[in-house]
């Protein structure tokens, strides 16, 4: 009687409060994984911000070449490249090597940073 009595006893003051200790965590823990989630987007949005970037390079790419009324196949003979290569630039498809950005700033007359600075 006096062990079960004891027993009663530790279940109700020791176990009953962690199990509902570690249902609790368990809950924060879920919340906080939903929440991360979340904040963080799905992949699908990474994938579009990112080709807005793209967008935004090969806008200001294609701007500053009408401006300086030049064609793609100018601009790809100028820098050894493809006027397929320009215009993958242009529509988002394909991002200029470091080299390549350098060279495009050159050509356009402008800095590499200015060029960059254009891209929203």
């Amino acid at each position: 009687m006096r062990f079960t009595m004891n027993f009663i006893i530790f279940v109700f003051v020791i176990m009953i409060p962690v199990i509902i200790l570690s249902a609790y965590l368990t809950i924060l823990v879920v919340r906080a994984l939903n929440k991360y989630l979340k904040s963080h987007g799905s992949s699908a949005e990474v994938k579009a911000e990112k080709s807005a970037m793209k967008k935004s390079l090969g806008e200001a790419i294609r701007e500053h070449r009408v401006r300086c009324n030049m064609t793609q196949e100018f601009v790809a003979e100028s820098l050894g490249v493809s006027r397929q290569a320009v215009s993958k630039w242009e529509n988002g498809t394909s991002d200029p090597s470091t080299s390549n950005l350098l060279a495009l700033a050159k050509l356009f007359g402008i800095s590499a940073e200015e060029l960059l600075r254009s891209v929203e």
